[in-house]
C-alpha cells in the first residue's frame, strides 16, 4: 500500500486532517489485524456519495434542459452505477492506496464494489476536508465531459424493441449468446450475437454482457430498417 500524500498531491490538496483520509481507504477487514473499532471507510462513503449525486445531477439539470425526469435519472444512474465508479477508481490509481486485512482474500482491482465505496469515501473525505467548492470542481473535472456528451440512445433498450418487433411476427424468442470474452477481470471486453431460429441477427460489444446484448440487439434492428 502507498502513502495516502502521494495520492493528495495528484490532487491538489494540502490536507486538514489526513485522518480521514487514511479512514476513507480503509476496509473493514483492517479492523481485526489492527484491533481497532469503527476505523473504515463507511462513514465517509455514504457521505461522498450524496455529494456525488448532487454534482452529477445538477450539472446533468442544466446542461440537457431538453432532458425530462426519466432521462435524467437514467444518465445519473448510469454515470454513478458500480462499474462506471470502479473504473474511475482505477483510472486515478485508487486502487494502490486501500488498506485491507489479512481475512480479505480478493484482488483489490478485481473488486468492483470495493472500489466503487472507496471513490465515494474519498469524494465524502474530500469534501469534509476541503468544503463543497472545492469538490465540485474536482468532480467536473472527472464527469463534465461524459455528462454533456451523453446520448439517450446509449441507454435506450434495444432488447425489448427487438423482442417487441419478432414477437409480433412469431411467437418464438430472440437468443443472446456470448461468442468471446476478452481483457483482464477487471476490464472485460464481451462479444455476444443474438439469433432467431438460428439465423444471426446481430452482434455487438461491451464492457459487461448486457451492454453487449444491447448492442447487438442495436445492430439487429438496424438490419431490419434497411
Amino acid at each position: 500500500m502507498r502513502n495516502i500524500q502521494e495520492l493528495l498531491v495528484k490532487f491538489n490538496i494540502k490536507p486538514h486532517s489526513l485522518e480521514n483520509y487514511e479512514e476513507a481507504f480503509t476496509h473493514s477487514s483492517f479492523n481485526a489485524d489492527a484491533n481497532t473499532k469503527h476505523r473504515d471507510y463507511e462513514r465517509f462513503e455514504f457521505l461522498g456519495d450524496s455529494v456525488i449525486n448532487m454534482v452529477v445531477t445538477e450539472h446533468a439539470f442544466k446542461v440537457h434542459p431538453e432532458m425530462g425526469q426519466g432521462n435524467l435519472t437514467k444518465l445519473k444512474s448510469m454515470l454513478v452505477a458500480t462499474n462506471s465508479l470502479s473504473k474511475l477508481a482505477l483510472k486515478y490509481g485508487l486502487d494502490q492506496y486501500i488498506r485491507v486485512g489479512n481475512s480479505f482474500v480478493a484482488q483489490i482491482s478485481q473488486s468492483k464494489h470495493l472500489l466503487e465505496d472507496v471513490f465515494e469515501a474519498f469524494i465524502g473525505a474530500v469534501y469534509l476536508d476541503q468544503g463543497f467548492e472545492f469538490t465540485k470542481k474536482l468532480l467536473l473535472d472527472v464527469f463534465a465531459k461524459e455528462i454533456e456528451n451523453f446520448k439517450m440512445s446509449e441507454v435506450t433498450d434495444y432488447k425489448s424493441k427487438l423482442q417487441e418487433e419478432t414477437q409480433a411476427e412469431h411467437r418464438e424468442s430472440v437468443v443472446y449468446e456470448v461468442i468471446s470474452e476478452t481483457g483482464p477481470a477487471h476490464d472485460r471486453s464481451f462479444t455476444v450475437r443474438v439469433t432467431f431460429d438460428g439465423i444471426e441477427l446481430g452482434v455487438g460489444t461491451g464492457s459487461t454482457k448486457k451492454q453487449a446484448e444491447q448492442n447487438a440487439a442495436k445492430q439487429a434492428l438496424e438490419k431490419r430498417v434497411r
